[in-house]
Formats: C-alpha cells, sequence, structure tokens
C-alpha cells in the first residue's frame, strides 16, 4: 500500500465520486467543493507535480487536461464550442503554492462567477 492518498483512491483502497475515467485519467468530486462544481482531475500514474509529469510524459500531461475539459462539458460548465458560462483549472506545485497532496492534480471550478485574483 502506498501512502499517496490519490495512489490509494486509483487502486481502490479510499472511495471517491468519479465522475470522469480514462485508462490513465481518474476525475472525482473534491470533499472540499470551492465552488458549486469542485472536481479533481489526476493521472493514475503518480507524479509530484506538473512540471515532474510535463517531463516524464508530456500525452499524459495533454490527457488530464483533455480529462479537465471532458468534466467540464459533462458538468455543463461548458459547450462543446467553448462558449459560457466557462470554468478555472488551477493546479498548486509545490507547499508554497498551496499543494498538500503530492500527486499532480488540476482542479476544476464552476457553477459561479469566480473572481480574479483568486482570494
Amino acid at each position: 500500500m502506498t501512502d499517496c492518498l490519490f495512489c490509494r483512491m486509483v487502486a481502490g483502497e479510499i472511495p471517491a465520486d468519479v465522475v470522469h475515467q480514462t485508462d490513465r485519467v481518474l476525475a472525482f468530486r473534491d470533499i472540499n467543493p470551492q465552488a458549486p462544481t469542485h472536481v479533481l482531475v489526476i493521472p493514475k500514474e503518480h507524479h509530484p507535480t506538473i512540471g515532474a509529469l510535463a517531463a516524464a510524459d508530456p500525452a499524459l500531461l495533454g490527457e488530464v487536461v483533455s480529462g479537465a475539459h471532458a468534466v467540464a462539458l459533462q458538468e455543463g460548465l461548458v459547450t462543446d464550442g467553448g462558449a459560457e458560462p466557462g470554468y478555472r483549472v488551477v493546479t498548486n506545485t509545490g507547499p508554497q503554492a498551496g499543494q498538500t497532496v503530492h500527486h499532480v492534480h488540476l482542479h476544476v471550478l464552476g457553477g459561479r462567477g469566480l473572481g480574479w485574483p483568486p482570494g
């Protein structure tokens, strides 16, 4: 058993509210949502940061980003043409950026107006 929370979810050891899945990508609802729609999209393979994933497997990084868009479509945050209302994709890298689980993940947020800068 691994200590990585998200690896344990991929392995089925910890339940997750899965909303999208491919052979290499898993998307599930955040347990502490910051917007009406808040889904995490991860590679099933462990990579600690987005930089590490980009260096190791750029194609998988593309699949994770495509998974984020698939979630936005599925959740009604955007249409096929990319039209309104819209969504935000966020990734945190390192402790100063707020990364608490060291398995790269994209946050897909939407369902309300999102201000900038985030507060």
